[in-house]
């Protein structure tokens, strides 16, 4: 009696084990190769980089699905359980299953919708309803989105209806500035023109505009204030650091200028009674 029977279930069973596993640690191990050539191609542009690492994620994930599933098949077959009835069964399972679970179809219909026609992608900052922050993962049936505030929401894809991305391709960033009646309003937009200009050659948020920046006002006329708009179009994602840097430059302008930026504020006008008026005696 040989000490070991090749043919025999026990052996092949331990043999199909070892294949799965072998072939999940090389799906994850060229997974991670792929994803660390894509970050090291350094001509693509960031969305296209984005997209590709969303897509080897799934990719990654489906593979190990179809492992498995092969892998439980076979074992099936090879402890002599005849796996023809067991398909036709899941066929009828599935098509009973999928009258009860239209939600869970439809989520996975709109995940691929969302990959293919590439709304957005793993790292983008979008708005879906009230919900709003950085994708932190995406899937097939959801999206992971975390909020500035650290929480984490996962929305199904079948619930995506109208989504804002708000680092697609190229974003804006938009600071308005209350400037006070007082000012000559001709020499205060001349002053914050000049801030824009000088903003557009800072060496740290320069390469970060697409455009110059644009100067409108007045845009309105409030209470205590007319405003004026800055516009400018920046790299995707960069618009929350340029606005900070534009307000701080913008500070800075107005102060060496001596330009006002008021705050809100109420004005008392008080009318006294005249020592003439009726019912009043002269001290």
């Amino acid at each position: 009696m040989r000490l070991l029977d090749w043919q025999s279930p026990l052996v092949s069973g331990l043999l199909i084990l070892a294949l799965m596993a072998l072939s999940l640690v090389i799906v994850q191990i060229i997974g991670r190769r792929v994803l660390q050539g894509v970050q090291d191609m350094k001509h693509l542009r960031e969305s296209r980089r984005q997209q590709l690492t969303t897509l080897v994620q799934i990719l990654r994930w489906a593979a190990d699905i179809v492992i498995v599933v092969t892998a439980l098949l076979m074992l099936l077959s090879t402890f002599g359980i005849d796996v023809t009835p067991l398909l036709a069964s899941v066929g009828v399972a599935g098509l009973a299953v999928s009258l009860g679970a239209q939600t869970l179809i439809k989520d996975l219909i709109g995940g691929i919708l969302i990959l293919v026609e590439n709304h957005y992608v793993v790292g983008d900052s979008i708005r879906v309803g009230d919900v709003s922050g950085k994708v932190e993962r995406l899937t097939l049936r959801a999206t992971y989105i975390r909020d500035v505030n650290g929480l984490l929401y996962v929305v199904p894809n079948g619930e995506v209806r109208i989504v804002g991305n708000m680092t697609k391709e190229w974003s804006r960033a938009l600071v308005d500035i209350g400037v006070a009646y007082e000012e000559d309003m001709d020499r205060a937009l001349s002053v914050l023109e000049e801030a824009a200009a000088a903003f557009a050659e800072d060496p740290e948020f320069g390469p970060l505009l697409l455009e110059p920046p644009k100067v409108l006002g007045p845009l309105s006329l409030g209470d205590w204030a007319f405003t004026v708009r800055f516009m400018v179009k920046t790299q995707p994602g960069k618009q929350w650091a340029v606005a900070r840097g534009l307000r701080k430059q913008i500070l800075a302008a107005c102060e060496q200028e001596d330009i006002s930026l008021p705050y809100p504020r109420q004005e008392v006008w008080v009318r006294g009674l005249s020592s003439n008026s009726p019912g009043i005696a002269d001290g």
